[in-house]
């Protein structure tokens, strides 16, 4: 009788354990965090800017070699 104990008590061990790491999981999709509203950028000389996202154009557009070439010169 007392081995069916301990099993008992293992399956609601095992059982609360995966309904705890359940639960605990589920909060991350139910609160997600909150998104950062700037992001570090460099300008043309080296600096280190913070920028708002707001202020990025959502569509992205990519640059040519020229384009880029005219940038590191300046």
């Amino acid at each position: 009788m007392n081995i069916e104990v301990k099993k008992q008590n293992r399956r609601k061990f095992i059982a609360w354990g995966i309904a705890s790491a359940t639960i605990f999981s589920a909060v991350k999709f139910i609160f997600p965090s909150k998104k950062k509203e700037t992001i570090k950028m460099l300008t043309q000389d080296g600096k280190l800017v913070e920028v708002a996202i707001a202020s990025l154009p959502k569509k992205k557009k990519k640059i040519s070699n020229k384009e880029l070439q005219n940038w590191i010169k300046n």
